[in-house]
């Protein structure tokens, strides 16, 4: 995960300003909405901090497993309570993919330098991961990406309403902008496709 200076800093500017949006949502949210806010919360920040560059902070050799630990937590949650609500299983399969990538980062599946080493040389074969496994998820999630942009373009235009946040909570009124949504979920889908590219 930890690849290139430029596009690790990318990576966590958008993937940090994905967080950042859904904890304004959380606040704006009720119910349903705001536990899939908190949820992409996150994982945004997740995402963020495992994307920064080597160079500029080199994970201790445990992180993984905490990675590994907090995502699994979250994707048992989420699979438990996915009969409820499609888009829970959309989020457990996302847990399960940082799961996957922190176990491709423990030193003891790609060795003594690990995954950073291996992107700080330049070299994405040196790198853990299981070939179907990867290929699977980066499957799934450019069907994701391109249904979520699809999802963007209006079927015919509409007029803005301005008004208060959908379920009365404080945050501003934007927060709960189902278009601001969906581009923060395409979003997060864009750098989950980067970040398994690296494996």
């Amino acid at each position: 995960m930890h690849g290139p200076a430029l596009s690790g800093w990318l990576l966590v500017a958008l993937c940090a300003s994905s967080g950042a949006y859904c904890l304004l949502r959380m606040r704006a949210c009720a119910g349903e909405e705001r536990r899939a806010a908190r949820a992409e919360a996150v994982m945004g920040f997740g995402m963020a901090a495992m994307a920064l560059p080597a160079a500029v902070l080199s994970p201790p050799p445990w992180s993984w497993a905490v990675y590994a630990a907090l995502f699994g937590a979250v994707a048992a949650r989420d699979l438990f309570a996915a009969g409820r609500d499609a888009h829970r299983l959309h989020h457990a399969v996302g847990s399960l993919a940082m799961v996957y990538m922190a176990f491709a980062m423990a030193p003891a599946v790609t060795g003594a330098q690990g995954v950073h080493a291996a992107h700080g040389a330049g070299g994405p074969a040196a790198a853990g991961g299981i070939p179907l496994l990867t290929g699977g998820l980066l499957l799934y999630y450019t069907v994701y990406v391109l249904r979520s942009g699809a999802r963007l373009v209006p079927a015919v235009p509409h007029a803005r309403v301005a008004g208060p946040a959908a379920g009365g909570g404080p945050g501003p009124g934007w927060a709960t902008r189902p278009e601001l949504t969906r581009v923060c979920r395409l979003s997060m889908g864009l750098a989950m496709l980067a970040m398994l590219c690296t494996l």
